[in-house]
């Protein structure tokens, strides 16, 4: 059987430490004590309409819910060393909201946390929205749906990342990440994917300059390109691209198929590059 501990307020250390099998409703983590670690080294527990505004509150929690509740920007290093939560219709806007977590998944949340997601593994977002200046670094097997995201330098050394759907706004995102998938979405920042390897981009729209340079096998399949000058620079790409391209200048290797380019630049470059580029009507006209 569950214990229930309802409307109660907890500010002293590790209040509820060791919590086991037991559902926390309507309760607040805030006073004067100025406590840490509430519910640290908990497992099986449920938290329902929840407000936290103390450091660390879920640390090495294993088997937890958070539902319809918040933890402010006072709630810092909030989850941590966790494994198996789902955090559903809450917001998150401490700093370092999750760190060296695994097996976490967030629905229909809003998130602002300026370091999130780092160093962790099996990280779902699903309809949420996130601003976050440092998200998801040196993190593994992580899949956004439905996600829209403000930031500046995300997805950095990450491996094995699948975004759908999602709208992304941030800066050098994607830099020395391996095996990453986005589809449907839209990508917009400023030299996006530099040094990642297996990055694959399906029916995006890519917004920005100098993006995907330095990228080993590279793909863009059904893409839209836009504001995008002095594109793919020493990079390994296959690329079928839709419309016009402000520049593309020397291609390691491969083949970037576009409607329109405004030029391609191909002087000085400081290694061998074959890469070709590929005007979609020329191929027509030589196919009549």
């Amino acid at each position: 059987m569950r214990d229930n501990i309802i409307g109660k307020q907890f500010d002293e250390e590790r209040a509820l430490y060791h919590l086991q099998h037991t559902d926390v409703k309507n309760c607040v983590f805030d006073g004067p004590a100025d406590g840490e670690s509430a519910l640290k080294e908990s497992e099986d527990v449920g938290l329902w309409d929840c407000r936290f505004s103390l450091r660390y509150p879920l640390w090495h929690v294993k088997g937890f819910t958070m539902t319809e509740s918040s933890m402010d920007e006072k709630t810092r290093a909030a989850i941590w060393y966790a494994r198996e939560g789902l955090i559903t219709d809450s917001r998150l806007e401490g700093i370092k909201a999750v760190r060296e977590c695994d097996s976490i998944r967030l629905e229909r949340c809003y998130v602002d946390s300026l370091e999130f997601g780092w160093k962790s593994r099996n990280i779902t977002l699903i309809d949420t929205d996130i601003v976050s200046e440092y998200l998801f670094l040196d993190s593994r097997d992580v899949k956004l749906t439905s996600v829209k995201m403000k930031g500046k330098y995300s997805f950095q050394y990450m491996e094995n990342l699948e975004i759908t759907d999602c709208d992304l706004d941030t800066k050098d995102a994607f830099w020395h990440s391996k095996n990453v998938t986005v589809k449907d979405s839209v990508v917009k920042g400023e030299y996006l994917g530099w040094f990642s390897d297996g990055l694959t981009l399906i029916n995006c729209k890519i917004i920005g300059t100098q993006p995907l340079c330095y990228c080993k096998n590279l793909t863009l399949d059904n893409c839209t390109m836009e504001d995008t000058d002095l594109s793919f620079e020493y990079s390994d790409v296959e690329a079928d691209i839709c419309g016009h391209v402000i520049s593309i200048k020397n291609p390691r290797s491969g083949r970037i198929t576009v409607d329109s380019v405004g030029e391609i630049i191909t002087q000085d470059p400081v290694m061998t590059c074959t890469g070709q580029v590929v005007i979609r009507e020329e191929i027509r006209k030589k196919g009549a």
